[in-house]
């Protein structure tokens, strides 16, 4: 079944455990907005992989920078890339966006202030981009530091959740 959606709006195909509320949150808008714009969906008997209509026009409402529209094939990690600023500092301007779960048409917070050039380390440290199974341990150990350095070498990352082709700066 194919529907269309108004202007302003994209499509969305209900996931597990999706409710109103949660898909607001995740694209910025008001469970109201979403139910205007599906007057036949009972919001409390979502089905997966249901096709409704959600409202992207609405900007996050406390964004301390510029909003961005999510295109296709975008990633947080690409778009915090992109727009030269940390993928932590992407999701903490992003709180109730599931970087999963991202969706075209979707709005995220772009934070503003100042970023490092990418691919700029300091002195005393090299590039390096992150591989399947890189972690701040294993990096440490190939390369005669410690993980602590690596963690003042880049304290804008989370070592949790590195990411393939991650821009590091490594220790000498």
């Amino acid at each position: 079944m194919s529907i269309s959606c108004p202007p302003g709006s994209v499509r969305y195909f209900v996931s597990p455990g999706d409710t109103f509320f949660s898909i607001a949150r995740s694209f910025n808008t008001t469970v109201e907005a979403i139910t205007a714009a599906n007057p036949g969906v009972n919001p409390n008997a979502l089905q997966v992989g249901q096709l409704i209509c959600v409202p992207t026009t609405r900007p996050p409402t406390t964004c301390p920078g510029r909003v961005y529209t999510v295109r296709s094939g975008d990633t947080m990690f690409s778009i915090a890339s992109a727009q030269g600023v940390s993928l932590d500092a992407l999701r903490a301007a992003n709180p109730a966006v599931d970087p999963n779960r991202l969706s075209v048409g979707q709005l995220l917070c772009i934070p503003t202030g100042p970023a490092p050039a990418p691919g700029v380390c300091p002195p005393n440290t090299t590039a390096y981009t992150v591989r399947a199974g890189d972690t701040f341990f294993t990096l440490a150990q190939r390369f005669g530091t410690t993980v602590d350095a690596i963690r003042r070498a880049n304290p804008n990352v989370n070592p949790n959740a590195l990411q393939i082709g991650q821009r590091l700066c490594i220790p000498r």
